[in-house]
């Protein structure tokens, strides 16, 4: 990853202009370092205090979690304009992460120091409103995980799973192996690949060798 000060405001006013007032988005400029990102790094870690607030200027990250076989479970996505609610919460009560942010393809990050987070609060209203907004935009997707584990067979969650990367991506193909693909659904290879199979025989998918083609138009 590379770290660099803001030169100018363009990518922040890019991602950000038409939520937050001007003011903010001099405050952003003068205090956040932008970080370049490759895909499959890591840039939060459990267990790891977080002093510094993301927010996504271009690219895509996942927000992973552990659980206690060291297997993990993608919770959601972050893309353009987002930051991670998870981070937002860990930043203002100090607390050690709980979550595993990894890039999902190559971007750009702008970071901001916690201390800026509570005076931003009361200064600024649109910096209010989009972390009560980032809150319950994050609240939501992960309680759709939870409703995916319970109740949607693994089948469907596979091809749910395929649709969102395809459109975080912005691809129809997907370059994954299918052990990727069961680490991040915290299920088998051997599950994976077989219900890989099953979607193909249906036509919904095409496969070949570590990358999915959907073929379905409902992506």
């Amino acid at each position: 990853m590379d770290t660099r000060d803001i030169k100018d405001q363009e990518p922040i006013n890019d991602a950000y202009g038409a939520v937050f007032e001007p003011a903010l988005i001099a405050e952003i400029t003068s205090v956040a370092k932008l970080t370049e990102f490759k895909e499959g790094d890591v840039l939060i870690e459990i267990g790891k205090y977080v002093k510094t607030m993301p927010l996504l200027i271009h690219g895509a990250i996942k927000i992973m979690r552990e659980d206690f076989d060291e297997g993990e479970l993608l919770l959601y996505f972050i893309e353009r304009g987002d930051t991670c609610a998870m981070t937002l919460a860990c930043c203002m009560g100090e607390t050690k992460s709980e979550i595993r942010a990894i890039a999902e393809t190559d971007g750009l990050v702008a970071m901001i120091p916690i201390k800026y987070m509570e005076t931003w609060m009361a200064k600024y209203h649109s910096w209010r409103a989009f972390v009560f907004s980032s809150y319950n935009g994050r609240l939501n997707e992960m309680l759709s995980a939870i409703d995916n584990i319970a109740f949607t067979k693994m089948d469907q969650r596979l091809y749910n799973y395929l649709l969102e990367t395809a459109k975080i991506n912005s691809s129809n193909t997907i370059n994954k192996t299918h052990q990727e693909i069961a680490y991040e659904l915290n299920s088998s290879r051997v599950v994976v690949s077989r219900l890989l199979k099953a979607l193909e025989n249906e036509g919904k998918v095409k496969l070949s060798r570590n990358n999915i083609e959907l073929l379905a138009s409902d992506k």
